[in-house]
């Protein structure tokens, strides 16, 4: 069955194109800073948005079709699903996806059950994976719909609890290997408290250092090759999550000597709920060396919750593929679109049109920073704003060898410092010049 009829293998037309089934910057194999587009961004789809999202929120239920969904033998409806997910990859011409685990099948009413189903259906999606050349670019388990996770996973007050998230994590960390799955992701929508009265944070965050370090022996026990990612979010679910912002995570990593197993999986609209601008947490990420890899969406300035919006601003995306090329690019990780249309966009094709516009706009980015890497302008600026650290004092200064005396000394003999202008609007200016 074809659930997408209609739709054909989108195309590259170019930025002159109107047709809103086809790339007009996307285009995979042309070399921008001496790789190919498809190798500098690596997109992925994700199942849970695109494949289980039905349209319905606090307010309303289902309004999108999903043909694939409804039958009443599990393992059929997976494996329609399946069908449609792979039939979507291919013909937009993404190399990636990622899942959850219980986005590909449903879980059943034993853990025996439910590993069952995982084992049948990841053998189908090998085979789908074989038949098209889609890869994976990461798995996750969801410790965060069942109910049993209503006060956290490893993070629960209960040591039941801590086992259960414990078992179905090392299956969803066996069928990510078994399916060749580049990256890992822990996302603890759970993993915080409501109230600090009935809370005890401290031990809640020793459960999860050592519910990661147990995480970080099995990968190594069973020979996986994929990057242990954590997702940042400073809430929602949970009224206060303890993965808050990149810094935060960074911060639990090295005080739980976890930091040379794991890197971040930043999601942008996750980065403006925790207070900072769109670009911040990829920065610091950046900064560190930990990124692993992008949920490339947005959110809306004027709501405060995860909108998981399709990312259509060109200037934000340049400013955040600016920063990953210069720390080497994304490695393992992807561009992977956690992000769903609209509950009232319910054309099929509305699905293709969101993926090709984001496509498009990290595409278009990738070709503007370009012209920004081989002109040099604009880093040229940014250093000459702490070029006094190449020199003198604050060569010593940057070296470490500068100590409180030999800094008073300096200003008795130099006096007060001039201030100097940062010429934010000076920047704004030239980064519109390059757009």
């Amino acid at each position: 069955m074809e659930y997408f009829p209609g739709i054909g293998k989108i195309q590259y037309e170019g930025s002159a194109s109107m047709n809103d089934l086809a790339f007009k910057w996307y285009n995979a194999d042309q070399v921008v800073l001496g790789k190919t587009m498809k190798e500098h961004l690596r997109f992925a789809v994700c199942y849970w948005h695109t494949f289980c999202f039905q349209g319905n929120d606090m307010f309303g239920g289902p309004t999108l079709e999903r043909p694939w969904a409804g039958d009443a033998d599990p393992i059929v409806e997976a494996k329609k699903k399946c069908d449609a997910a792979f039939e979507f990859f291919t013909k937009l011409g993404v190399e990636y996806y990622c899942f959850h685990d219980r986005d590909i099948v449903a879980e059943g009413d034993t853990l025996e059950e439910t590993n069952r189903r995982l084992d049948i259906i990841s053998d189908y999606m090998l085979e789908k994976q074989k038949e098209t050349g889609v890869k994976l670019l990461w798995g996750t388990a969801n410790m965060f719909g069942d109910r049993v996770y209503m006060n956290g996973a490893s993070t629960n007050p209960d040591a039941h609890v801590f086992a259960n998230a414990a078992a179905q994590v090392k299956k969803c960390m066996e069928i990510t290997k078994k399916l060749g799955g580049e990256n890992y992701v822990f996302w603890g929508g759970r993993e915080g408290y409501q109230s600090i009265l009935n809370s005890l944070p401290g031990k809640e965050l020793d459960h999860m250092g050592r519910f990661m370090r147990m995480a970080a022996d099995y990968k190594k026990k069973i020979g996986a090759t994929f990057t242990l990612l954590i997702e940042p979010k400073p809430r929602e679910p949970t009224k206060h999550q303890y993965d808050y912002d990149a810094q935060t995570v960074i911060g639990f990593l090295r005080k739980y000597h976890l930091e040379n197993e794991f890197k971040l999986n930043i999601e942008p609209n996750h980065t403006t709920l925790a207070g900072h601008d769109y670009e911040h947490d990829i920065v610091f990420a950046c900064n560190e060396g930990m990124l692993g890899s992008v949920d490339a969406n947005t959110g809306d300035p004027l709501l405060g919750w995860d909108t998981d919006q399709f990312p259509m601003d060109v200037k934000k995306a340049v400013i955040v593929m600016y920063h990953i090329i210069r720390a080497g690019g994304l490695h393992t990780g992807g561009l992977n679109f956690d992000a769903h249309i609209r509950r009232e966009s319910i054309a099929m094709e509305d699905r293709f049109v969101a993926h090709i516009g984001a496509m498009d706009t990290f595409a278009h980015a990738l070709l503007i920073v370009e012209k920004m890497m081989q002109d040099g302008i604009y880093q040229d600026r940014v250093d000459k704003r702490y070029e006094s650290y190449t020199t003198g004092i604050g060569a010593r200064i940057e070296s470490g060898e500068a100590t409180f005396e030999e800094c008073e000394q300096y200003i008795l003999e130099h006096g007060k410092p001039t201030p100097q202008s940062a010429k934010q609007e000076s920047f704004e200016v030239l980064l519109n010049h390059y757009m």
